[in-house]
């Protein structure tokens, strides 16, 4: 009974996350600055990580599917689940990638996972350390939720450590905000 509980509790929860979550743009690209606004809107388009290696042998997903993971015409290759400004809410833009993501966990129960989460430049180191393990374990509760195991994901965070764009505008501060999903072993 304890277990059905907490399923509807997540279900729910996740239902609310998407209840507050915006439209996203139809084409996937950056949105501008005046529909970033805090707890809401969608940032950033599509992505690859700076994770590029090809040797995932270790994450025991060696069985001849692994070109997906890096195949650039397979969502798989894409590993960036942006947010907005002082948000940690999983906008609908990305939740096909994190369906794949977790759809390729199902299926390959040896597979192992990094989110790394991180954040803008603005806020203490803190405040932004927090903020990006929110960002990665959202992304997680998500690919649980859709029968990924938590023994495959790991979540970290950066905070503003790593930025991605290293520019001091909301261009790049919105290609900062974000979950880079790395393999384990790539």
């Amino acid at each position: 009974m304890s277990r059905l509980l907490k399923f509807v509790f997540l279900v729910f929860a996740v239902a609310a996350l998407a209840a507050c979550s915006s439209t996203p743009d139809d084409d996937g690209a950056p949105v501008d600055d005046r529909t970033i606004t805090t707890g809401s809107g969608a940032t950033g388009g599509t992505d690859t990580s700076g994770a590029t290696g090809t040797d995932i042998s270790g994450a025991g997903v060696d069985d001849g599917r692994r070109g997906a993971l890096n195949d650039p015409a397979n969502i798989l290759s894409r590993r960036g689940v942006f947010f907005a400004f002082d948000s940690y809410v999983v906008e609908d833009q990305y939740r096909p990638l994190v369906e794949a993501h977790a759809r390729y966990l199902v299926g390959h129960p040896a597979a192992r996972m990094v989110l790394q989460g991180h954040a803008d430049e603005r806020g203490t180191h803190e405040y932004n350390i927090a903020l990006g393990q929110r960002r990665a374990d959202a992304v997680k509760r998500m690919m649980m939720l859709l029968g990924a195991k938590e023994s495959q994901i790991e979540t970290v965070s950066f905070g503003k450590e790593k930025p991605r764009n290293p520019g001091h505008d909301e261009t790049a501060w919105a290609e900062n905000r974000r979950t880079d999903i790395v393999y384990v072993g790539e």
